[in-house]
């Protein structure tokens, strides 16, 4: 999408919009948005904030409801366990996950980015609202970065970095709960720190990585580390829904002056008719020598070029330039403009969520069958990642009738198999596991052992006999359920098969 009316005097693709002409940094002051967009943004933030940094200190059943402990190979994502044997599990999910990124971001652009991202909702709605309630609005911040060192200036500074750091010391514990659990935490927290030197020092990494993350290097991470706006290159078509800008409507741009809603602007015309500004050196070897018949006068556009949408923007990008990969679709430019419209009494939604098909087309913004086409497969890859969650077990357990053994005939008119078992167990807890047949006339016996207990995250295998009276058999080779107990819980029920002499 591009909203380039002469593209000879923009060079923005050829540039950083993060960079001064000799290659130095340029710092982005954004000024502070107000709006509906902004107000449900923050409300969403919050409920993110609330979720973040309350879910890895809740517990179910004595257990974190989620943990993602990479260094032990344990995961428990909403209660349910998973351990490396379920990393086909995890492949799917992943497999899934990427399929609705491509189909999301085709249908809604880069809506997770201004919306969800960890580094949006930190950056925009925790750290940059620290920088205005500290420094001031954008004006009052680029006055402070040039003057001079002063008491106050020293003071300011100091605050501000004060509180970054203890707000990443927050974050850094939150993720180190979301990888040990709670109780763990807990320990590195209350006991002496010589007793946990090496959790210390990560804990103290990762405080200064999310600190230079969000004091340093801030949109810099969107522009440069992401690699998602790069994506949404070969991502997006003429129909994505994303944050832009109506060129049709706003373009010619030009100044309001005061109790004028449009001024004309001359527009040269040649002899075929074609439009030129006299400014083409491309039209003046074609049409050499030019000859202007006439002058037209064509009224402005609703941009008054007021660049409000500019001053902004986080990542200091003009979006009347068209989709950028810079751009990650806070709706702030929405806000600063619809509050211009307003101003001068013209419609909103100069800039809006919408489509170049729906710009060029003059269409409004509708439910299409494309949308409701891409939005169904989603739900159904959103509903097999469900599933594949919900039909996960705490336990993995195989039970197989011992190779090269027949079945053994007893004097009580009983025959009993013999099976060999391996249970694996995916809880943080020890299991006390029992077998019991299910809806079949027999007993198990266990054979080396009395009980079975199984340490969390271990397995253990072992042997056992079945033995059913003869009478109660009907087939020669007959299913069996067999359910698996921890403890008086039913957590698994496997299948196997019983031999016996029937004919």
């Amino acid at each position: 999408m591009s909203a380039i009316i002469n593209p000879d005097e923009h060079n923005y693709r050829d540039t950083i919009t993060t960079l001064e002409k000799d290659g130095s940094r340029k710092w982005i002051f954004a000024k502070k948005p107000k709006g509906w967009f902004y107000n449900v943004r923050t409300l969403v933030s919050l409920f993110y904030l609330i979720v973040f940094f309350g879910l890895p200190f809740l517990s179910y059943k004595g257990e974190p409801l989620f943990m993602l402990n990479v260094v032990t190979r344990k995961f428990i994502i909403f209660g349910l366990h998973f351990g490396v044997q379920d990393l086909i599990v995890f492949g799917l999910a992943m497999l899934t996950f990427i399929v609705f990124v491509v189909l999301f971001t085709v249908v809604f652009g880069r809506l997770f980015c201004g919306w969800a991202c960890p580094q949006t909702i930190f950056m925009e709605m925790v750290f940059r609202k620290i920088e205005y309630w500290i420094d001031g609005d954008a004006q009052q911040q680029r006055s402070l970065q040039n003057s001079a060192w002063t008491s106050q200036k020293i003071f300011k500074r100091a605050f501000k970095y004060l509180v970054f750091f203890m707000v990443s010391f927050a974050i850094s514990n939150t993720f180190l709960a979301y990888i040990i659990g709670k109780p763990a935490l807990i320990k590195i927290m209350t006991e002496p720190i010589s007793m946990h030197i090496v959790g210390l020092v990560i804990l103290i990494l990762f405080t200064f990585v999310f600190f230079a993350v969000y004091a340093f290097l801030r949109e810099q991470i969107c522009i440069v580390a992401c690699p998602y706006g790069r994506l949404q290159g070969v991502m997006l078509d003429k129909k994505s829904i994303l944050v832009a800008y109506d060129y049709i409507r706003g373009e010619p741009r030009g100044k309001l002056k005061k109790n004028q809603q449009t001024k004309p602007q001359p527009i040269a015309v040649h002899d075929d008719g074609s439009n030129c500004t006299g400014k083409c050196d491309g039209c003046k070897k074609i049409h050499e020598p030019i000859s202007l018949a006439s002058v037209e006068e064509k009224p402005l556009g609703d941009c008054i070029d007021c660049k409000a949408c500019v001053m902004v923007c986080p990542t200091g990008i003009d979006i009347r330039n068209g989709t950028q990969l810079e751009c990650i679709n806070c709706t702030a430019c929405i806000d600063a403009c619809d509050d211009i419209m307003v101003k001068i009494n013209k419609p909103k939604g100069l800039i809006r969520y919408t489509s170049e098909d729906m710009i060029v087309n003059h269409k409004k913004a509708t439910i299409t069958p494309r949308i409701l086409a891409y939005s169904g497969v989603l739900v159904v890859l959103l509903g097999i990642l469900a599933f594949t969650f919900m039909s996960h077990s705490v336990i993995d357990a195989s039970i197989l009738r011992t190779p090269g053994q027949f079945y053994q005939e007893h004097e009580d008119g009983t025959i009993s198999n013999l099976y060999n078992f391996k249970v694996a167990n995916k809880r943080n807890q020890m299991m006390h596991i029992h077998f019991l047949l299910k809806n079949n006339k027999g007993s198990i016996k266990l054979i080396g052992q009395e009980k079975i207990v199984v340490p969390a995250g271990e397995e253990k295998q072992g042997q056992f006999f079945i033995t059913i009276p003869l009478n109660s058999i009907q087939e020669k080779k007959s299913n069996l359920a067999i359910d698996i107990y921890d403890s008086t819980e039913i957590i698994s029920t496997i299948q196997t098969t019983f031999m016996a002499p029937v004919n």
